[in-house]
């Protein structure tokens, strides 16, 4: 095929030797199988901000740093200069992440160069060589869908170990390769210390897995495996390998203390409650008083 315009830089930098077709295009970027010498890749080609139809909520780049400070200035000022900055740092977020979930043993493609725009990483493939189909696409039955929920729990899990929340987690990026699922898409990626709302997303990613899941396999209806993941990740307790149950035991110390906070409210309306009585009494004693004056 006609080699496209983004492209053509890799191709002339030797990065690219072959442009095979086209694989698929979503809200932010479209993807092209390359040849790079004898092995076949793909590259991820970023839509610029207004063509694409995912919101970069600041939910999402709270936590992101920018080194060079003008560069932090132009952002903050919404200039173009400063535009072009945020789209960089909005890619980049992606390489970061794949090299950081790649090298912590996450089922990622593994990246090799981003360069103006175009992503160059591994093409996640089926047992047959060819380009792995997404998870909303795959025929499930139960035993199936249990395991890949399994692995992508663990997934999860062995992420946010590397610091790292997905942000956007669904059946429609998830590729099914040769030896189970994979997740792509990771743009959105927040970094699990720095942002607020990490607790939130992460909760919502397992969420929409279970939701997902629980369609073939009724078993997983009702199971709180992101609230476990994450009660064990701020009492420093989450590994790669934790087992978990997907059920949540409320902390019988907090029980207490939940206990307590409403037996004191209780006891704080009960006093309020005969302080107004008291008052009342008191005005209606005075209100005599004065009627037996006017007789």
């Amino acid at each position: 095929m006609k080699t496209p315009k983004r492209l053509q830089p890799l191709v002339e930098e030797g990065l690219i030797d072959e442009v095979l077709g086209q694989l698929m295009s979503g809200k932010e970027a479209t993807v092209y199988v390359v040849r790079c010498g004898e092995f076949i890749r793909c590259a991820k080609v970023y839509k610029e901000a207004n063509q694409r139809s995912f919101k970069k909520a600041a939910s999402y780049q709270e936590g992101r740093k920018v080194k060079n400070s003008r560069q932090a200035r132009a952002m903050e000022k919404g200039s173009r200069y400063g535009r072009k900055m945020q789209e960089e740092v909005w890619q980049n977020a992606e390489v970061d992440a794949l090299y950081r979930l790649a090298n912590a043993g996450v089922r990622v493609p593994q990246p090799y160069i981003c360069h103006e725009g175009v992503l160059l990483m591994d093409l996640v493939s089926d047992a047959e060589g060819n380009p792995a189909p997404r998870l909303n696409d795959v025929e499930l039955d139960a035993p199936l869908a249990l395991e890949y929920h399994g692995m992508l729990v663990n997934q999860v899990v062995r992420m946010l170990c590397a610091g790292i929340v997905h942000g956007d987690l669904s059946e429609y990026n998830i590729l099914v390769g040769e030896d189970g699922p994979v997740i792509i898409d990771l743009p959105q990626a927040i970094d699990a210390a720095a942002n607020s709302t990490a607790a939130e997303m992460l909760e919502r990613d397992v969420i929409n897995l279970r939701s997902y899941f629980s369609a073939f396999a009724p078993s997983l209806v009702g199971t709180q495996f992101g609230k476990e993941i994450w009660r064990l990740y701020e009492a420093g307790q989450l590994t790669p390998d934790s087992v978990l149950t997907g059920h949540v035991v409320l902390d019988e110390h907090l029980a207490d203390r939940r206990a307590a906070t409403e037996v004191a409210a209780a006891e704080q309306q009960s006093a309020l409650e005969q302080h107004l009585n008291t008052i009342d009494s008191a005005i209606a004693q005075r209100r005599s008083l004065l009627d037996r004056f006017k007789l």
